[in-house]
Protein backbone atom coordinates (compact mmCIF):
# COMPACT_ATOMS: atom_id res chain seq x y z
CA UNK A 1 0.00 0.00 0.00
CA UNK A 2 2.80 2.28 0.76
CA UNK A 3 3.26 2.92 -2.93
CA UNK A 4 -0.33 4.03 -3.56
CA UNK A 5 0.57 8.04 -2.54
CA UNK A 6 4.18 7.41 -4.87
CA UNK A 7 1.22 6.49 -7.48
CA UNK A 8 -1.19 9.15 -6.87
CA UNK A 9 1.71 11.42 -6.75
CA UNK A 10 2.89 10.73 -10.52
CA UNK A 11 -0.54 10.65 -11.69
CA UNK A 12 -1.02 14.32 -10.92
CA UNK A 13 1.96 15.16 -12.25
CA UNK A 14 1.46 13.71 -15.36
CA UNK A 15 -2.36 15.27 -15.43
CA UNK A 16 -0.32 18.77 -14.59
CA UNK A 17 2.02 18.19 -17.35
CA UNK A 18 -0.74 17.67 -19.79
CA UNK A 19 -2.78 20.34 -18.84
CA UNK A 20 0.16 22.46 -19.38
CA UNK A 21 0.83 21.19 -22.67
CA UNK A 22 -2.60 21.79 -23.17
CA UNK A 23 -2.35 24.97 -22.32
CA UNK A 24 0.32 25.64 -24.91
CA UNK A 25 -1.64 24.51 -28.03
CA UNK A 26 -4.67 26.48 -27.09
CA UNK A 27 -2.45 29.64 -26.82
CA UNK A 28 -0.51 28.76 -30.10
CA UNK A 29 -3.67 28.61 -31.50
CA UNK A 30 -5.36 31.60 -30.04
CA UNK A 31 -2.42 33.76 -28.79
CA UNK A 32 -0.68 33.64 -25.56
CA UNK A 33 -3.37 36.07 -23.43
CA UNK A 34 -5.95 33.69 -25.59
CA UNK A 35 -5.72 30.84 -23.05
CA UNK A 36 -9.24 29.40 -21.94
CA UNK A 37 -9.28 26.90 -19.31
CA UNK A 38 -12.88 25.83 -20.48
CA UNK A 39 -10.88 24.93 -24.31
CA UNK A 40 -8.11 23.18 -22.00
CA UNK A 41 -10.63 21.07 -20.48
CA UNK A 42 -12.89 20.17 -22.75
CA UNK A 43 -9.55 18.55 -24.75
CA UNK A 44 -8.70 17.06 -21.67
CA UNK A 45 -12.11 15.53 -21.37
CA UNK A 46 -12.87 16.91 -18.19
CA UNK A 47 -15.54 19.62 -17.02
CA UNK A 48 -14.03 22.95 -16.25
CA UNK A 49 -14.25 22.77 -12.44
CA UNK A 50 -12.31 19.60 -12.55
CA UNK A 51 -9.15 21.48 -13.69
CA UNK A 52 -9.26 23.42 -10.08
CA UNK A 53 -8.05 20.75 -8.45
CA UNK A 54 -4.47 20.80 -10.44
CA UNK A 55 -4.43 24.78 -11.64
CA UNK A 56 -6.74 27.01 -9.10
CA UNK A 57 -6.54 29.79 -11.69
CA UNK A 58 -5.67 30.65 -15.33
CA UNK A 59 -2.74 32.79 -13.67
CA UNK A 60 -1.56 29.52 -12.16
CA UNK A 61 -1.25 28.22 -15.36
CA UNK A 62 0.50 30.77 -17.07
CA UNK A 63 2.70 30.62 -13.36
CA UNK A 64 3.49 27.20 -13.85
CA UNK A 65 4.52 27.79 -17.77
CA UNK A 66 6.59 30.61 -16.99
CA UNK A 67 8.42 28.84 -14.24
CA UNK A 68 9.21 25.53 -16.94
CA UNK A 69 9.99 27.85 -19.30
CA UNK A 70 12.84 29.74 -17.79
CA UNK A 71 14.22 26.84 -16.18
CA UNK A 72 14.30 25.05 -19.53
CA UNK A 73 15.89 28.12 -21.02
CA UNK A 74 18.72 28.42 -17.69
CA UNK A 75 19.50 24.94 -18.55
CA UNK A 76 20.19 25.56 -22.49
CA UNK A 77 21.98 28.34 -21.68
CA UNK A 78 24.37 26.66 -18.87
CA UNK A 79 25.01 23.99 -20.72
CA UNK A 80 26.25 25.82 -23.89
CA UNK A 81 28.94 27.77 -21.56
CA UNK A 82 29.74 24.23 -20.22
CA UNK A 83 32.73 23.77 -22.22
CA UNK A 84 34.24 27.23 -22.18
CA UNK A 85 35.92 29.40 -19.36
CA UNK A 86 33.51 32.24 -18.35
CA UNK A 87 34.25 34.68 -21.34
CA UNK A 88 33.45 35.97 -24.78
CA UNK A 89 33.05 32.52 -25.85
CA UNK A 90 30.86 31.01 -23.58
CA UNK A 91 28.65 34.62 -24.04
CA UNK A 92 28.70 33.79 -27.53
CA UNK A 93 27.78 30.30 -26.80
CA UNK A 94 24.98 30.81 -24.55
CA UNK A 95 23.40 33.60 -26.62
CA UNK A 96 23.07 31.19 -28.94
CA UNK A 97 21.62 28.10 -27.38
CA UNK A 98 18.78 31.09 -26.12
CA UNK A 99 18.49 32.49 -29.30
CA UNK A 100 17.93 28.81 -30.44
CA UNK A 101 15.67 27.47 -27.68
CA UNK A 102 13.22 31.06 -28.11
CA UNK A 103 13.28 30.02 -31.80
CA UNK A 104 11.95 26.16 -30.91
CA UNK A 105 9.91 27.28 -28.37
CA UNK A 106 8.24 30.40 -29.62
CA UNK A 107 4.27 30.53 -27.98
CA UNK A 108 6.24 30.01 -24.37
CA UNK A 109 8.74 32.50 -24.96
CA UNK A 110 6.30 34.87 -25.61
CA UNK A 111 5.23 34.52 -21.87
CA UNK A 112 8.76 35.18 -20.85
CA UNK A 113 10.19 37.51 -22.36
CA UNK A 114 7.79 39.13 -23.53
CA UNK A 115 4.23 41.30 -21.57
CA UNK A 116 1.23 39.64 -23.65
CA UNK A 117 -0.95 38.58 -21.00
CA UNK A 118 -2.59 41.88 -19.40
CA UNK A 119 -2.07 41.79 -15.43
CA UNK A 120 0.02 38.55 -15.14
CA UNK A 121 2.90 39.13 -12.60
CA UNK A 122 4.90 36.04 -12.45
CA UNK A 123 5.17 34.72 -8.55
CA UNK A 124 8.32 35.02 -7.00
CA UNK A 125 8.38 30.75 -7.33
CA UNK A 126 8.09 30.97 -10.98
CA UNK A 127 10.60 33.87 -11.57
CA UNK A 128 13.83 32.56 -9.43
CA UNK A 129 14.92 31.23 -12.55
CA UNK A 130 14.81 34.62 -14.30
CA UNK A 131 17.50 35.50 -11.36
CA UNK A 132 19.39 32.87 -12.28
CA UNK A 133 19.59 34.07 -15.60
CA UNK A 134 20.42 37.44 -15.27
CA UNK A 135 23.51 36.02 -12.54
CA UNK A 136 24.37 33.53 -15.35
CA UNK A 137 25.11 35.92 -17.91
CA UNK A 138 26.54 38.32 -15.80
CA UNK A 139 29.30 35.91 -14.50
CA UNK A 140 30.31 36.01 -18.22
CA UNK A 141 30.44 39.60 -18.15
CA UNK A 142 32.45 39.64 -15.00
CA UNK A 143 34.58 36.42 -16.45
CA UNK A 144 35.18 37.99 -19.92
CA UNK A 145 36.35 40.85 -17.81
CA UNK A 146 38.52 39.37 -15.67
CA UNK A 147 40.30 37.52 -18.99
CA UNK A 148 41.14 41.01 -20.18
CA UNK A 149 38.14 40.72 -23.50
CA UNK A 150 35.85 43.55 -21.86
CA UNK A 151 36.17 46.77 -20.19
CA UNK A 152 35.72 46.50 -16.33
CA UNK A 153 32.50 48.65 -17.14
CA UNK A 154 30.40 46.23 -19.23
CA UNK A 155 30.12 43.90 -15.80
CA UNK A 156 28.23 47.36 -14.42
CA UNK A 157 24.36 47.53 -14.65
CA UNK A 158 24.37 49.51 -18.30
CA UNK A 159 26.23 46.88 -19.89
CA UNK A 160 24.17 44.31 -18.69
CA UNK A 161 21.75 45.61 -19.83
CA UNK A 162 22.98 46.38 -23.09
CA UNK A 163 24.03 42.40 -22.94
CA UNK A 164 20.18 41.48 -22.75
CA UNK A 165 18.97 44.42 -25.06
CA UNK A 166 21.31 42.90 -27.91
CA UNK A 167 20.22 39.56 -27.99
CA UNK A 168 16.63 40.64 -27.29
CA UNK A 169 16.78 42.74 -29.98
CA UNK A 170 17.98 40.36 -32.73
CA UNK A 171 15.58 37.69 -31.36
CA UNK A 172 12.43 39.83 -31.49
CA UNK A 173 13.22 41.29 -35.03
CA UNK A 174 13.21 37.65 -35.86
CA UNK A 175 10.41 36.37 -34.69
CA UNK A 176 8.45 39.48 -35.94
CA UNK A 177 9.77 39.50 -39.70
CA UNK A 178 10.67 35.43 -39.99
CA UNK A 179 9.18 32.89 -37.21
CA UNK A 180 9.74 30.02 -39.41
CA UNK A 181 13.12 30.81 -41.32
CA UNK A 182 16.00 28.44 -40.73
CA UNK A 183 18.45 29.70 -38.37
CA UNK A 184 21.36 29.53 -40.51
CA UNK A 185 19.17 31.49 -43.03
CA UNK A 186 17.37 33.75 -40.59
CA UNK A 187 18.20 37.29 -41.61
CA UNK A 188 18.84 38.21 -37.59
CA UNK A 189 19.39 34.94 -35.82
CA UNK A 190 22.84 34.22 -38.21
CA UNK A 191 23.61 37.83 -36.69
CA UNK A 192 23.62 35.92 -33.17
CA UNK A 193 27.42 35.01 -33.71
CA UNK A 194 28.13 38.68 -33.69
CA UNK A 195 27.14 39.81 -30.67
CA UNK A 196 30.06 39.44 -28.25
CA UNK A 197 32.04 41.07 -30.88
CA UNK A 198 29.62 44.18 -30.52
CA UNK A 199 29.39 43.96 -26.55
CA UNK A 200 33.03 44.34 -26.99
CA UNK A 201 33.12 46.92 -29.37
CA UNK A 202 31.32 49.09 -27.20
CA UNK A 203 33.33 48.34 -24.07
CA UNK A 204 37.08 47.76 -25.54
CA UNK A 205 39.60 46.03 -22.84
CA UNK A 206 42.04 48.84 -21.49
Amino acid sequence: MADIPDRRARRRAETKDEILGLALGVMAEEGVAGLSLSTVARRLGVQPPSLYRYFPSRTAVYDALFERGQRQYLDAVRRAAEPHPPGLRALGASYEAGARWIMDNQVLAQLLFWRPVPGFTPSPQAYAPALDIHAHFAGLIRGAVERGELHPDAAGDDGLALAASLIAGLVSQQLANEPDAGWAQGRFTRLVPRLPQVLAAVYPPS
